[in-house]
């Protein structure tokens, strides 16, 4: 898949045959995977200091590792910038400069009747996705914005303090309803794509941050997510499919966004509720392995990124306190590395999807030098907030 959000690169869908050991965001991990020689001992502490230089380094110059990943930088920006917030360094990004430049990837229509030719005019995820109109005036070919680099865009855009209603919202959001289909789900892209839950996610994480829902049928999303779920309490990235901690964070944060469910489901009657949270509980729980991480699926190792996934959602549900957190803090701070950023598994290099969302993970612990958590959007709560 050429482009994924943020936030939504897990695990994603092959046969269950394949180990998913190896291909697991392969988009986002170092290429160089393990540090030469013994493990160093793991530090007992969130090391702030060292993430802040690792997050500085990235925001100067990317390694050359990353090469591959161009059609990811909005993506990659997301988790430096977001990262920054997190840590309290807002003040080390240059907000006017980044929002010109995340504002530059917008698709623009030639004149409003383009909005009828089914295309989408969000974000598109680096310059090499971005290509002018043709001779013949015809966009349709190279307009390749994807859903998960506008939500990228915007998340940014709110973490530096953007005013978002300078942005055309009418313009994105009645062209992403191109993207929606009679089942609910939502393409990528117009030219096509999967269509699954990580783009539902998407599709209402932006319409939120927007404040704006004309951009999707949200009654129609709401089946489809409904349709994902799977008889052991988890989310499938499609109906049918295996119950998934990423697919299982689209849904319920999904269902956040639209209004769909409310705050604290297991305190509250749940036979009014459009899920079942106590079976949603116990499957979430259950992914907390005998290491203290979380691992994404029934039988797999435990992973960084998996913290946020697994562990957002039992707080969105109100199941957080169940979780072993110093058990999970201790896995955590296995894969935190000697330069600063996070692991996939401990003993190897940090790479920023995992540096990202080991950051969430240890704001959902309440770790003191980090920024609260707005678990829906996957942000800083100040920035989610608009503060």
């Amino acid at each position: 898949m050429s482009e994924t959000a943020v936030s939504i690169d897990w695990d994603r869908s092959k046969s269950e045959d394949e180990d998913d050991d190896e291909e697991e965001e392969e988009e986002y991990s170092s290429p160089v995977q393990s540090f030469p020689g013994p493990l160093p001992p793991p530090s007992a502490n969130f090391e702030k200091d060292r993430h802040l230089v690792y997050l500085e380094m990235m925001y100067e110059l990317l390694p050359y590792h990353y090469q591959s990943q161009e059609i990811n930088r909005l993506t990659l920006a997301h988790f430096i910038i977001s990262g920054l917030h997190f840590l309290g360094a807002r003040d080390r990004v240059d907000k006017d400069v980044v929002a010109k430049w995340v504002l530059s990837f917008q698709a623009m229509p030639s004149n409003r009747v383009s909005l009828k030719d089914g295309e989408f005019y969000g974000f598109f995820g680096s310059r090499s996705s971005q290509f002018p109109i043709d001779e013949n005036g015809d966009f349709l070919t190279h307009n390749s914005s994807h859903l998960a680099s506008t939500y990228c865009a915007l998340a940014i855009l709110k973490v530096t303090g953007h005013d978002l209603s300078t942005i055309d919202s009418e313009l994105l959001l009645l062209s992403m309803k191109n993207l929606q289909q009679d089942d609910g789900s939502f393409m990528p892209i117009h030219i096509g794509g999967e269509t699954d839950l990580r783009f539902v996610y998407c599709a209402a994480a932006i319409c939120y941050m927007l404040d704006n829902w004309s951009g999707m049928d949200k009654e129609k999303a709401k089946n489809y997510i409904l349709n994902c779920q799977s008889y052991d309490g988890g989310f499938g990235l499609i109906p049918g499919s295996e119950s998934h901690g990423g697919a299982t964070y689209c849904a319920i944060a999904s269902l956040r966004l639209m209004g769909f469910i409310g705050v604290d489901l297991l305190s509250n009657d749940s036979s009014s509720s459009v899920i079942e949270p106590s079976l949603l509980l116990n499957w979430c729980l259950q992914r907390q392995a005998n290491d203290g991480g979380f691992q994404g699926r029934t039988n797999k190792p435990s992973d960084t990124c998996y913290a946020f996934w697994i562990g957002a959602v039992l707080k969105l549900i109100g199941g957080d306190a169940l979780i072993d957190k110093i058990a999970l803090r201790k896995f955590l701070l296995s894969c935190q590395s000697k330069y600063g950023g996070f692991s996939k598994f401990p003993g190897q290099l940090p790479d920023l999807y995992h540096s990202y969302y080991g950051y969430t993970a240890f704001s959902l612990l309440e770790e003191p030098s980090l920024s609260p958590l707005c678990p829906e959007l996957g942000l800083p709560l100040l920035a989610a907030s608009g503060i």
